[in-house]
């Protein structure tokens, strides 16, 4: 078997894979969402009707999140499928979801104070490198903007 025709196979593979993830994801997706509706309408429907208690707002809020994660590791499926590579925005974009979650949902009164001054310090690093990341590509296509932009001032002259 030649080289190129393995790494063919494997490409293929790889793609079936990828597929294969984002047809589960879209079924977790789907499946959560329903179960969310379920959630708040049997939460507003029972007594006291119509009011939701602080139990169950945290409930919810952590359930939407938990599904903003998934749809966001959806597109992290889908960007990698078309173009091949994982976009590190987007994976921060999770992590930042993820750990928000954490901190909604988080009883402090149970946690150390070295441990809460931790998730600071990791939200803060991720936040930190999100927006260098998002300046950075911004730069670069400013950068990419002007240069053409001196092409086309060169060719009138």
């Amino acid at each position: 078997m030649t080289t190129k025709k393995s790494f063919s196979m494997l490409k293929k593979f790889e793609k079936m894979i990828v597929v294969s993830l984002i047809v589960m994801m879209v079924f977790v997706v789907l499946i959560s969402t329903i179960e969310l509706a379920v959630l708040i309408i049997k939460d507003i429907i029972e007594p006291p009707r119509y009011w939701l208690g602080i139990d169950q707002l945290f409930e919810i809020f952590g359930f939407f999140l938990m599904l903003l994660i998934g749809v966001e590791l959806l597109e992290t499926i889908k960007a990698y499928l078309s173009e091949s590579v994982v976009h590190s925005e987007i994976v921060l974009e999770v992590a930042l979801i993820a750990i928000s979650r954490k901190v909604i949902t988080l009883d402090v009164k149970t946690y150390e104070p070295l441990t809460l001054l931790g998730i600071a310090a990791l939200i803060v690093s991720i936040g930190l490198a999100y927006f260098l990341i998002k300046k950075c590509r911004s730069n670069i296509g400013m950068i990419g903007d002007s240069s053409e932009q001196k092409g086309i001032d060169h060719q009138d002259n």
